[in-house]
């Protein structure tokens, strides 16, 4: 379809029409809380902030110690266990709100730390370029192939107390390569920009250009890119307990797994066993992948108007812009001249 160019209104849901952007305070000011007020972001964020509450406070609100044994032994969720009950008689809540502390620690620590050596090496490679740029690459590449697991694996069977904090180093120092990678590139693609000459011609320190005018430009990648760590993270964690590599002694999700698949908590119907982990993991991989969706629409024009976005043509209809569709714009027709009437020939009937 043809769109005259003179008669394009674009209309924004909810807002009207808008011929030309406002640098009101109130439209600034819903421009830098954009993030926050996006349903996706803010439902992730908010069970994230429950889930972060739990770590602190779990083991102070658990109702039972999660190893203390009593009588009520494989007992279906209750007013009094409100989870149910072990083959020991120990309470899955109590045991779900303190496992909650060592998920949480090993995801956040280990995205912290491969989020700040990912940040370090690949901007600092993608700005500098040069030999340091080949050397920074080449140790991204070693630690590109390093597998994460077995790697825990080797280092847990050689030191008989594997800590929380232990495991976290171990996945952040071996998650910082694929980060580094991507910010290297997006680094190579803003080191030339306009803005970003222009402060190196007035001089300023290289620590200043990359701190105020590139870093700014990177925040939704490196928001992206801790965010995959964390559950990547708190997957491995989890994996690590299932399977009893890590301490069993400690508790979290995957000690809960472990203790259910070892006791055969499905062939004997103790459903409520196993069930509450798999939807904590569940809830909480779905809390960071919708925060990572937030961050995704907040970075994309596109993604944020999700097919919203509408023209009005010149008879007053309105068309529904679609990601993929791009109306043709063509000059509005001229109104062709009357024609003059041919002169009357004398004689003529």
């Amino acid at each position: 379809m043809t769109i005259s160019p003179s008669s394009i209104e674009q209309v924004i849901p909810g807002q009207g029409a808008m011929a030309q952007p406002s640098a009101t305070p109130g439209r600034t000011k819903r421009r830098r809380l954009r993030f926050v007020a996006n349903a996706k972001a803010a439902t992730g964020l908010a069970i994230l902030g429950i889930y972060c509450l739990f770590a602190v406070i779990g083991p102070w609100v658990a109702p039972y110690d999660p190893d203390a044994r009593s009588g009520d032994v494989l007992q279906a969720p209750s007013a009094s266990h409100w989870f149910g009950t072990t083959h020991l008689g120990q309470d899955i809540f109590s045991q779900i709100l303190v496992g909650a502390r060592s998920v949480m620690v090993v995801g956040l620590l280990a995205g912290v730390l491969a989020t700040i050596l990912s940040i370090l090496i690949g901007v600092t490679a993608g700005y500098l370029g040069g030999v340091t740029d080949e050397g920074l690459s080449a140790m991204s590449n070693v630690f590109l192939v390093i597998p994460a697991l077995p790697l825990i694996i080797i280092v847990t069977s050689i030191v008989e107390q594997a800590s929380d904090t232990l495991v976290a180093l171990i996945i952040g120092l071996t998650s910082w390569a694929w980060g580094a990678r991507v910010l290297r590139a997006q680094t190579l693609s803003l080191r030339r920009r306009d803005y970003v000459e222009a402060a190196r011609a007035t001089g300023e320190r290289t620590w200043r250009i990359i701190l105020f005018e590139i870093l700014p430009n990177l925040t939704a990648i490196i928001a992206s890119g801790f965010v995959g760590t964390v559950i990547f993270a708190v997957m491995s964690e989890i994996t690590l307990a299932f399977i009893g590599i890590s301490s069993i002694s400690s508790w979290n999700w995957g000690t809960i797994l472990f203790w259910a698949q070892g006791q055969q908590a499905l062939a004997q119907g103790a459903w409520w066993w196993f069930v509450p982990a798999g939807l904590a993991i569940a809830v909480l991989g779905t809390a960071l992948a919708l925060i990572n969706f937030g961050i995704d629409e907040f970075v994309s024009p596109r993604l944020r108007t999700g097919g919203r976005t509408r023209i009005r043509t010149a008879d007053g209809r309105t068309v529904r812009m679609r990601v993929g569709f791009t109306p043709v714009l063509a000059p509005k027709p001229a109104v062709p001249a009357p024609r003059e009437a041919a002169p009357r020939v004398d004689g003529a009937r």
